[in-house]
């Protein structure tokens, strides 16, 4: 559609005013003339009259009297016309005026609405080719002066102004960013400057000497102005919802270019539309700078975090093998800091480890990398320091710890320690997972050691250590996937009466079955069952299996029982007893049949949940050996209190009974006090028939090892 120049209108608009006048002014003169036309023929009548009159005053002729009077009549009646259509023809007149008056203010409203709509129109179509612009952005937000640039370009196309700024009102300081339309003299840009700022610390409330941090961007678009003495300005405030966000925004222009209300309600829109998103660009920049912080800090402490730490870590070894540097780890962890979260409180526990970061941060140097790891677990890179300036900056770290008491909010005094691992590249590891494996094991050691104190990987067993700990996990691993796929399977070694030879029970002993088919002895996974809590998943897969197959072997053999170990975490009230009880009723197992046996080490560990466990196990009809029996360190005091069917003598006294007189006399000690208290033995590790017959002299009663049979898949 093509535009109407509003010339063109005002045009026409002057062309038909003008051409109504003229219609009017021929109307009042054809007014005026038929008004004299009227007086005219009325004073020819009222003279004719006049001489009529006399005439028939003169004359005494009847006749002649009452023919000029019928003409007097006449003339009369002719006037009394001629008066109503003139009076006909004024008011036709008048009201003929009236429309054309009308119909003028109509037209001149119309036309002056009409170019007031194309004036809007023209305003709008400018406005949206700058609003259409305006695209938010990832660039744009991180970039938003540059972009505001790009707006400011195409705004200046429909409004010709020289100056933009924006404000934000900082922590007690003023940001302003002022935008300079064109070439303007040094003293213009410093008076702008002064005014702006003095201008706006009044209009945020901030305090007429608060800092004011200037920045300043020259767009060359329009020509210079004289003075800022000449120059308007309409500003936008920035809304009050905009969260943690104060500010103002505006355009100055040259006060002689007087604006219309269609082209200011234009310019308030488009800068209402600018604050949108300079504010917006503004908070979402300052929340991405927020994010891009805690991103590799720590929220609390403020030191860096696990992420940045394990960044760095990389980078630091790629850094010191190129330049052949070394540099050193310190794992801090705090000693019995959950004691500090549990007696003073979680917000205690905070301000402690603020304390601790603090301690940090002045005992290293400045390229130094402290870092918060997760709970109450913090780490250090030490750049280019080896093993001794490491164990230096240990000491003196928890020294300092140690001798600098906090308060509790009761007003109590309360000291930090710390156990630190360190190690050392390259020395102990090579790569990231070496190194933070090490120093995870030399924290240990620290703790094993009685807390409060540094020891670095030397002290640990070095990469063997660390190698064997990897192997563990590894070994978890293979039996979570082993114990998913059934592949965790029992063996069964005889349990014989010395005396008489024969079979009394079978142990259960799990074997972990390969891909290739082989098995491999549990026992080589031991520590990973521990370590890693898999006790209770194995015990409940091979007594599952065990109970199957004994039940299958009741024809043959309805009277020798089946001893199958426990982990120790089964005796925390994980209900085996009750998953054993309901196998037994399902397969129609006798109870009487099956033995758990324990670690000695396990069950002296938590004597209350060991007499209940015997309670109970006792009560559904099972029985219970001692494993292991004589490998603590009082083992006469747990025998006082607690009752076991059998003890399991360690297989390590019984394999030397012949060539050691002290493992021979701590055998047959051990058992004649069974026999006197009226405990079973049962001996482990019988490898010859020597040690059978030692055994069966000093009256042992049941034997298991190699040289009786070896375990096996089936009974």
């Amino acid at each position: 559609m093509s535009k109407i120049p509003s010339s063109r209108l005002e045009q026409t608009r002057l062309r038909v005013v003008d051409r109504m006048a003229a219609l009017l002014e021929s109307q009042t003169r054809t007014k005026l003339f038929g008004s004299n036309v009227h007086a005219l023929v009325q004073a020819v009548h009222d003279e004719i009259m006049a001489r009529l009159r006399d005439i028939a005053a003169r004359e005494n002729s009847t006749e002649l009297a009452r023919s000029l009077e019928d003409a007097l009549q006449t003339c009369r009646r002719l006037d009394a016309c001629l008066g109503l259509l003139l009076e006909e023809r004024t008011r036709q007149w008048y009201r003929n005026g009236d429309y054309v008056q009308e119909t003028l203010r109509e037209f001149n409203q119309t036309l002056a609405e009409l170019a007031s709509t194309l004036i809007e129109k023209d305003l709008f179509e400018r406005q949206s080719q700058v609003l259409g612009h305006i695209i938010l952005s990832h660039e744009h937000i991180s970039q938003w002066k540059e972009f505001v640039q790009e707006i400011l370009t195409r705004f200046h196309a429909i409004f010709p102004f020289q100056l933009f700024f924006i404000a934000f009102a900082e922590e007690h300081s003023l940001s302003l960013y002022i935008y300079f339309l064109g070439k303007h003299t040094r003293q213009v840009r410093e008076l702008a400057r002064h005014e702006l700022s003095q201008q706006m610390l009044k209009n945020l409330g901030l305090p007429v000497d608060a800092p004011v941090d200037i920045e300043e961007f020259v767009i060359p678009q329009a020509g210079p102005v004289a003075s800022a003495q000449e120059m308007a300005m309409i500003t936008v405030a920035v809304p009050k919802h905009t969260p943690n966000l104060s500010g103002m925004l505006g355009v100055a222009y040259a006060s002689s270019q007087a604006l219309t209300p269609q082209e200011e309600s234009v310019i308030r829109a488009i800068l209402s539309v600018m604050v949108m998103v300079v504010g917006s660009s503004k908070a979402l920049s300052r929340t991405m700078a927020e994010l891009e912080y805690y991103s590799i800090h720590d929220p609390l402490t403020g030191l860096y975090n696990r992420r940045h730490f394990e960044a760095m870590l990389k980078y630091e070894i790629g850094r010191s093998e190129r330049h052949h540097h070394e540099f050193s780890i310190l794992l801090l962890d705090l000693d019995d800091f959950k004691d500090i979260n549990d007696t003073y409180g979680h917000a205690t526990g905070d301000k402690a480890l603020c304390h601790v970061a603090n301690i940090m941060q002045a005992h290293t140097r400045k390229g130094d990398l402290a870092t918060r790891i997760g709970g109450d677990e913090f780490a250090i890179i030490l750049m280019e320091t080896g093993k001794k300036g490491a164990m230096t900056v240990a000491g003196s770290l928890g020294k300092t710890l140690r001798e600098t008491p906090l308060v509790s909010p009761e007003g109590k005094y309360f000291h930090l320690t710390v156990s630190i691992g360190i190690v050392t590249y390259p020395a102990d590891g090579q790569n990231e997972t070496d190194l933070m494996a090490g120093v995870d094991l030399a924290m240990y050691r620290a703790k094993e050691m009685g807390k409060d104190g540094a020891c670095t990987l030397d002290a640990v067993g070095g990469g063997e250590r660390v190698h064997a700990t990897r192997s563990t996990r590894d070994y978890a691993e293979q039996l979570r996937e082993a114990l998913r796929q059934n592949r965790m399977i029992p063996y069964f070694q005889p349990i014989i009466h010395c005396r008489s030879g024969e079979i009394f029970a079978y142990e259960t002993l799990a074997r972990f079955r390969q891909d290739n088919g082989e098995t491999v002895s549990a026992g080589m996974f031991i520590e990973a069952i521990e370590k890693y809590g898999l006790g209770r998943e194995l015990d409940r897969a091979v007594i599952s299996q065990a109970f199957a197959a004994r039940k299958a072997h009741m024809a043959q053999d309805a009277t020798s029982k089946l001893f199958i170990n426990l982990s120790s975490q089964e005796i925390q009230g994980r209900n085996i007893l009750g998953y054993a009880e309901e196998l037994c009723e399902r397969l129609e197992l006798p109870h009487h049949l099956i033995v758990f046996e324990i670690l000695e080490r396990d069950a002296i560990g938590d004597m209350s949940n060991m007499r209940r466990f015997l309670n109970s196990l006792r009560q559904k009809g099972f029985a219970f050996a001692l494993d292991d029996f004589g490998s603590g360190y009082n083992s006469f005091h747990y025998l006082r209190e607690l009752r076991f069917e059998f003890v399991k003598i360690d297989g390590a006294f019984v394999r030397n009974i012949l060539e050691s007189k002290i493992d021979r006399a701590l055998v047959h000690n051990l058992s004649r006090l069974c026999q006197d208290i009226g405990i079973q033995t049962v001996a482990e590790f019988v490898e010859n028939q020597a040690i059978l017959d030692a055994l069966q002299e000093m009256g042992i009663d049941y034997a298991q090892g190699y040289h009786i049979a070896l375990p096996g898949s089936s009974f």
